[in-house]
């Protein structure tokens, strides 16, 4: 819609369009590329950089002298409904308007992509490690402890996971368009049957009632209608001078639809929390841990088949390479490997001034031949039926400036440190963030993103609620033993190059010396197996330990991965050189 209506393409970003302005917020991985995509029609409002209004400032602004704002109410959470109304109120402005039929729909009109109609698919327990059923019930439990009427689950990627289900209705993300209602006796699927592939049916069984996909929002009203019998037991008992329980309310989750809210009646009908699927899906079960594992090997040998080939085409062949033919190249691997699902993104791939551009995204016609004499930074990931993969690595394939090799070697000491941090239970990824920027933060350098987000078991490459970052959701999260998420810290300079390292790791109790305040202790373990460039370490930089766990690192990709290059001969001399001891 967004991309419609802007031009702009990135991942995040809020529209905002007055009688007479338009406006686009987005954040620091973006910047460049906003810049480049929005016309003069529009406004780009720079999120987290001084003196610049966020998008909801903004919007207050322009509604000042009594104007009101209108908001499809499906596409905003209640929470930032209510922030928004709060600004637009003292701002002056009548207030905010939940606008049901969308206008950006509306003059989009028939050229509208229609709704996907991709099969959805079972996941087998030998790749989801639990059954739905016993997730459901663990779920019921919660509900009871909380002592709710039931749970409306909105997030795509929490459905798929609850229902051992996956699809193909947003690209690189195995999910399906749904809704799910849970309550202490029953539970409800809204989607497309249509869709099913002829398993399913037979998956859900009895104990799931499955509801066209439209119609959630008419029984999510029905649900906060009031039974004639519930006011008849208040009317009995306030005459006997007694009381009866509350009505037990309906959670969603704090990122749900401001529409799902209105419909339950609103805020004082509804308890809004951190959603308890999301919670549970973040702390992956022992064979989804044992899937990451597995399928990171597979996938970090083809990275390095990848790197091997590039470097013969570039180097020896002198071959001329577009940055899209590289990638095409690197997404032909992958799909011979075994368990293969498809990419879970854009592949960036980058040479140059454009790794620069923390979402770069080339595309045919629209990109540059990878100059073998400049940085090349590739990030990829891919979904296998066993996990999901997100790698970086940034290569140089001549002879890298004094500058990049300092760059690169100061986001490599920040990757290791956050990889071989230990802390106790109840620590967060907000606080953790500072270990991997640290190296970079002494130089008076930094980067605009942040340093790790969560990453699904054969689900969305983003996963919250967990991540290492300054964001502040972040502080209210703290890490589990079975969180998955990216160790990813980077530099650029724009025009220039860009650096980024990022690994999966996954966290861990770890034993230590001592127990202070009786609580354990957690660590990292990292499951990535793609070697870092040796071009591009500059040793001298290196701490004593630093070398020794980039030397462990090497040997234990090596001896991982070489299983995959017997007869290749390019690749097992590219994989031998570059995991040699420093």
């Amino acid at each position: 819609m967004i991309a419609y209506i802007s031009g702009f393409s990135g991942s995040a970003g809020t529209a905002v369009i007055t009688h007479d302005k338009a406006a686009l917020a987005t954040d620091g991985r973006y910047f460049n590329q906003a810049s480049k995509q929005l016309d003069s029609n529009w406004q780009l409002l720079k999120q987290g950089l001084e003196e610049v209004p966020t998008w909801q400032e903004w919007t207050a602004d322009q509604s000042d002298s009594n104007k009101t704002v209108g908001v499809d109410p499906t596409v905003i959470t209640a929470p930032d409904a209510r922030k928004l109304t709060e600004k637009i109120e003292k701002k002056g402005g009548a207030g905010l308007v939940g606008v049901k039929t969308n206008l950006v729909d509306q003059i989009w009109g028939d050229s509208r992509p229609p709704r996907p109609k991709e099969k959805i698919r079972t996941l087998p327990l030998e790749f989801a490690g639990k059954k739905f059923e016993e997730k459901i019930e663990d779920l019921r439990k919660d509900l009871e402890k909380k002592k709710s009427a039931g749970l409306i689950v909105s997030m795509l990627d929490e459905v798929a996971w609850l229902y051992n289900l996956r699809g193909n209705d947003i690209p690189y993300n195995p999910v399906f368009f749904s809704y799910a209602i849970i309550t202490p006796t029953t539970a409800t699927l809204y989607v497309d049957s249509n869709k099913f592939n002829p398993d399913v049916g037979s998956h859900l069984g009895d104990k799931v009632q499955v509801r066209p996909y439209d119609a959630i929002l008419d029984d999510t009203k029905m649900l906060s209608l009031k039974p004639n019998i519930e006011r008849g037991l208040e009317a009995i008992a306030a005459a006997k001078g007694t009381s009866v329980e509350p009505k037990r309310k309906f959670m969603i989750s704090t990122k749900a639809s401001w529409a799902l809210s209105l419909e339950l009646g609103g805020e004082d009908k509804v308890e809004e929390l951190r959603s308890l699927v999301g919670d549970a899906k973040a702390v992956k079960n022992k064979t989804e841990l044992e899937g990451m594992r597995a399928c990171h090997v597979r996938d970090g040998a083809a990275l390095s088949e990848y790197f091997a080939w590039l470097e013969e085409e570039l180097v020896e062949k002198e071959t001329k390479l577009d940055e899209v033919q590289a990638a095409d190249k690197l997404a032909s691997i992958r799909a011979k490997k075994h368990n293969y699902a498809g990419l879970s993104f854009d592949t960036i791939s980058s040479t140059g001034p454009n790794a620069a551009v923390i979402h770069y995204k080339p595309e045919p016609g629209n990109c540059s031949v990878i100059d073998p004499k400049a940085i090349y930074l590739c990030d990829s990931g891919a979904q296998y039926l066993d996990g999901t993969t997100d790698t970086t690595r940034t290569l140089h394939y001549g002879t890298p400036t004094d500058m990049e090799r300092k760059s690169y070697t100061l986001v490599l000491k920040g990757a290791i440190a956050l990889d071989t941090a230990v802390f106790p239970k109840g620590t967060s990824g907000f606080a953790l963030d500072t270990l991997a920027r640290q190296f970079l933060w002494e130089e008076g350098l930094d980067y605009r993103h942040g340093t790790g987000h969560g990453v699904g078991s054969y689900l969305n490459v983003h996963e919250g609620p967990i991540g290492v970052g300054t964001r502040i959701q972040y502080s209210e999260v703290s890490l589990s033993a079975g969180n998955v998420l990216s160790d990813e810290p980077g530099y650029y300079e724009d025009g220039n190059f860009g650096i980024r390292i990022e690994n999966i790791i996954m966290a861990k109790e770890v034993e230590t010396k001592h127990h202070f305040g009786d609580k354990p202790y957690l660590g990292f373990e990292h499951v990535t197996m793609v070697p870092m460039c040796r071009k591009l370490i500059d040793v001298g930089l290196l701490s004593k330990k630093e070398k020794k766990w980039i030397d462990e690192y090497h040997k234990e990709v090596r001896e991982k991965t070489k299983v995959f290059f017997e007869g290749d001969e390019r690749t097992m001399k590219w994989l031998e050189r570059e995991t040699a001891e420093l």
